[in-house]
């Protein structure tokens, strides 16, 4: 995922699996890069579309929106919401506290946060 993320246009599964062997100690084979991208497509992460005798992947939402729903789904998971924010809120790094913060503030001013 993070190399479809980071791609500015859909990605062949050869141009993934370049991306991926680029540095890679022990190269991946090019039947594991399709068979993760087609289990993506199967789980509703990537989609693809036709190229040629092929097909172009990328991601169906953003990075950003994905880890939001992990997060939301580790809240809903826990029966004491406050706990688990509170605990996160004093976690993470002053500058991200700050901007959380920031984000609250527009939310229930009414602003749109950006």
């Amino acid at each position: 995922m993070d190399v479809l993320w980071s791609a500015s246009k859909p990605l062949r599964v050869r141009e993934v699996l370049k991306t991926l062997n680029g540095g890679a100690a022990k190269p991946l084979a090019y039947n594991t890069v399709q068979t993760v991208a087609e289990r993506l497509v199967a789980k509703g992460m990537v989609e693809r579309a036709p190229d040629g005798l092929a097909f172009k992947y990328a991601p169906k939402r953003a990075r950003e929106d994905y880890v939001v729903e992990l997060m939301l789904g580790a809240l809903t998971e826990s029966g004491d919401h406050g706990a688990i924010l509170t605990r996160f809120a004093e976690s993470m790094a002053s500058e991200d506290a700050r901007e959380l913060l920031e984000a609250l503030r527009r939310r229930t001013s009414g602003k749109p946060v950006p």
